[in-house]
């Protein structure tokens, strides 16, 4: 895959359709005219061109046709076309590109000797990959598939440069997830339109003595856990792993100091109340995996202190009209996919 700080397009795109973590609206573009006939936006004195970003926008295009198949782009998402919405992550993804290429050229990070050979090896390939439609729709020459790869390498060389003093160090206490089992019997009821109604507080304290009761039956060992939590509870799984951090602080104080086989009492909570059976006090495979989850939010972390403050203070400019004119279909000739793989080919799979 290409650098951990972006995923494929494609992956972003599926991930967070209705709009990217890197949106306009946090970038602060300005809307504006004022750009060349060609140039969607500016970011200081970076373009992106109308071919840099039809490279973008049918790769992502194409790869959701190879999966979904084009009657994909009439989802309707609460009023608006999963065309619209993919188009405008598209349009955020590239303007991080530039951003995080702009940064990379103040910290003078360098591309070296093997990566511009890599990278005109790379740019290439993705050029002989194209059909004569292709070069059409993306009005692309090797010259700016070259500066679109070398933009994605100093953007993960950014990237790197900045992370590489975190931590590495996730203890398991740090990263503990234990497998429970839960009985949740809530205080309240839905009225229909999303919100919800909390029951009186006669019916509450009922509901607190049938927690009760279902616990000492538990403990006794006359009800079993699992049978008590599908008949009574609520909520589609019985049986998970918890980790820290995951939820109510009432809930996470109880379930911690569990041991093996043991019963919480009743706990209390806004949404009513919970009953939890510790299964396991450490999930080998779960915390090992909560690791990396841990690792990547440090380093996500790291990167945005930087980035966010880097890109307050850039100047941006949007051609509205172009961009408005673009769009993501009607370019059923075009069958461009490989941009992003033959990066990874070239960038990514050996390391």
């Amino acid at each position: 895959m290409i650098g951990p700080w972006a995923v494929t397009l494609l992956t972003a795109l599926m991930l967070s359709a209705c709009g990217g973590d890197m949106g306009i609206s946090d970038t602060k573009v300005v809307f504006t005219s004022g750009l060349g006939k060609t140039d969607v936006f500016r970011i200081e004195d970076e373009i992106c061109t109308q071919s840099e970003m039809m490279v973008y926008l049918m790769t992502a295009r194409n790869q959701y046709e190879a999966v979904y198949g084009a009657e994909i782009w009439q989802v309707d998402l609460q009023g608006e076309k999963l065309a619209d919405s993919v188009k405008e992550t598209v349009l955020a993804q590239a303007a991080q590109i530039k951003s995080m290429y702009l940064l990379a050229k103040e910290r003078e990070i360098p591309v070296t000797q093997q990566e511009e050979q890599l990278i005109n090896s790379a740019a290439a390939e993705y050029y002989s990959t194209l059909t004569e439609a292709d070069k059409e729709v993306l009005g692309a020459d090797l010259k700016m598939f070259r500066q679109l790869y070398r933009e994605y390498v100093m953007a993960d060389k950014v990237y790197e440069s900045i992370i590489e003093g975190v931590n590495p160090e996730i203890s398991d206490d740090e990263a503990r997830r234990v497998t429970v089992q839960h009985i949740w019997l809530k205080n309240y009821m839905e009225d229909g339109n999303g919100g919800t109604i909390l029951l009186s507080d006669t019916k509450q304290r009922e509901l607190y003595e049938q927690a009760e009761d279902l616990r000492q039956q538990i403990v006794d060992g006359g009800l079993d856990f699992a049978q008590a939590a599908s008949k009574y509870g609520v909520g589609e799984k019985v049986t998970y792993a918890l980790g820290k951090g995951e939820s109510d602080r009432a809930i996470e104080k109880a379930v911690f100091e569990l041991e093996t086989g043991e019963v919480s009492r009743v706990i209390e909570t806004d949404t009513g109340y919970h009953i939890f059976k510790c299964l396991n006090t450490l999930d080998r495979e779960e915390t090992d995996l909560n690791k990396v989850r841990i690792m990547e939010q440090r380093k996500n972390q790291a990167f945005s202190a930087v980035y966010d403050d880097f890109i307050k203070h850039l100047d941006r400019k949007l051609n509205m009209k172009l961009w408005e004119s673009i769009s993501l279909t009607g370019y059923e000739q075009s069958e461009t996919v490989a941009f992003f793989d033959i990066y990874n080919k070239y960038f990514k799979d050996n390391e």
